[in-house]
């Protein structure tokens, strides 16, 4: 069945399935709203679907120099100029972080000499944990 068609009486193979394995069929179809609302569009010419979809979805990508505890009156006594001491030591791996998840370690290296800007060699991809989402 073409995705977004809907079965007619002249398709003997959407006549021979039980109502309940055609609903199953159309909920695992890829949704429309995925690709400008054009169902046809979220497959590709392969019969395989189309990434682009999700592979522009933007995230939040985060490199997490360290971190600290300090009681709110430390908090309070901060002003311009004050040091807050890190967990991390110098040369030690910064974690990277993606949508809140650690994805990645690396290395703080110097990426534009003439920009003065920064930026991760990865030295270690961290496995995924759990199974699914939100874990």
């Amino acid at each position: 069945m073409a995705l977004g068609a809907s079965p007619t009486p002249s398709n003997t193979e959407n006549q021979a399935q039980s109502p309940g394995a055609r609903n199953a069929m159309q909920s695992a179809e890829i949704p429309a709203s995925l690709d400008g609302g054009d169902p046809q569009a979220a497959v590709a010419r392969n019969g395989q679907p189309n990434l682009d979809a999700i592979l522009s979805i933007p995230v939040n990508v985060q490199v997490v120099l360290g971190s600290t505890s300090m009681p709110v009156s430390g908090l309070m006594k901060l002003g311009r100029g004050a040091i807050i001491p890190l967990d991390q030591k110098v040369g030690d791996l910064v974690e990277v972080v993606v949508n809140g998840r650690v994805v990645a370690r690396g290395e703080i290296v110097v990426y534009d000499e003439g920009s003065s800007r920064y930026g991760v060699a990865l030295t270690e991809i961290v496995a995924p944990t759990g199974g699914g989402r939100g874990g």
